[in-house]
């Protein structure tokens, strides 16, 4: 009899450090993103996991890291993958704007690479996989800040060479007419730099007119790296059926495209929402398997933020807590 209750005793041990404290491990027989898919790369247009299975990522960008870095923690990324259903979270680190990484000083500089080692670290640990986001914006061309983006990346690379959950964003938004010659020239350059100590890792690459001009990435793709992918990014009260049909018809001409910025308001990031063409970018989506991120993960007093301006919750958010986006993405990521 007291060889059975050590048994049983060993074996309820075993399940709580499963449940309770067993790293990735979400319980006992759920496995986490990382766990499930493996390290991903790209096959034609489409993400793929450890087993050349097609993967459809969904999750949540952050708002700039010097603005709101404290919704991005161990906490709340378990919440959002335990609770929401989250597979992927991105780090938007802007590079001229608030204290952005080109434009602040050393010590600045210092601490927005903490962050994002932090958070890389933190998703690891939870099996999340994780976009480093080089955020131009205001700066426009991403050969403003090239010399510093090769730099960075240089950094990130050699750091996360051998992480399966990384993902690299090497320019946001490129914009205020810069053509897509010019994106990829930088992209080339960047990507070599990071590609001379990450081989694998996939790489996504920002295209005209704030990411929407898939289309001139199709004509003039990239070429002599694999594991690519080109951005495209969509504000559902602004940008309907026109882009939609770009997306479809890039896609069709086999370009690998990743959503790594979104919104169900207007392109200012604010504005009243419109739900049904959210959904009808989301049955596009889902079509053709495309990864997503929603903008974003903040209380700004805006309509594109995930959580209700009055709330100061910084993890385990109520429906109450959430904005009408927030209410709107949970219920969609779920299914």
């Amino acid at each position: 009899m007291k060889n059975d209750r050590g048994k049983r005793l060993l074996a309820w041990l075993l399940v709580l450090v499963l449940v309770c404290g067993g790293g990735q491990t979400m319980d006992a027989a759920t496995k986490t993103p990382v766990q499930k898919y493996g390290r991903l790369s790209v096959d034609g247009t489409q993400l793929v996991d450890k087993k050349g299975d097609p993967v459809q990522l969904k999750g949540v960008s952050s708002h700039g890291l010097s603005w709101y870095p404290e919704y991005l923690t161990y906490d709340s990324m378990k919440y959002m993958r335990d609770k929401w259903g989250v597979e992927v979270v991105r780090l938007a680190m802007y590079t001229a704007e608030y204290n952005g990484y080109c434009t602040g000083d050393a010590q600045n500089q210092k601490a927005l690479r903490s962050k994002v080692y932090q958070c890389v670290r933190d998703a690891k640990k939870l099996g999340l996989y994780v976009i480093i986001d080089w955020h131009i914006l205001s700066d426009g061309n991403p050969q403003t800040y090239r010399k510093q983006a090769t730099s960075f990346f240089k950094t990130m690379a050699k750091k996360y060479k051998d992480y399966n959950n990384v993902i690299y964003e090497i320019c946001n938004e490129p914009n205020g007419g810069t053509s897509w010659s010019q994106i990829k020239s930088y992209a080339k350059s960047v990507i070599k730099t990071i590609r001379t100590y990450d081989k694998d890792g996939v790489i996504l690459v920002g295209t005209p007119n704030w990411s929407q001009r898939v289309d001139a990435a199709v004509a003039d793709p990239i070429k002599g790296y694999k594991n690519l992918m080109y951005t495209l990014h969509f504000y559902a009260a602004t940008h309907t059926d026109w882009l939609r049909n770009t997306l479809e018809n890039a896609h069709d001409q086999g370009l690998p495209i990743f959503v790594t910025e979104y919104g169900i308001c207007d392109a200012s990031g604010n504005g009243a929402v419109n739900v049904k063409e959210a959904d009808k970018w989301m049955k596009l989506l889902d079509q053709y398997q495309i990864s997503s991120c929603i903008w974003n993960l903040s209380n700004k007093n805006e309509s594109s933020a995930l959580i209700k301006a009055g709330c100061t919750k910084k993890t385990g958010w109520k429906s109450s807590d959430l904005s009408q986006s927030g209410k709107w993405f949970v219920k969609m990521i779920k299914g």
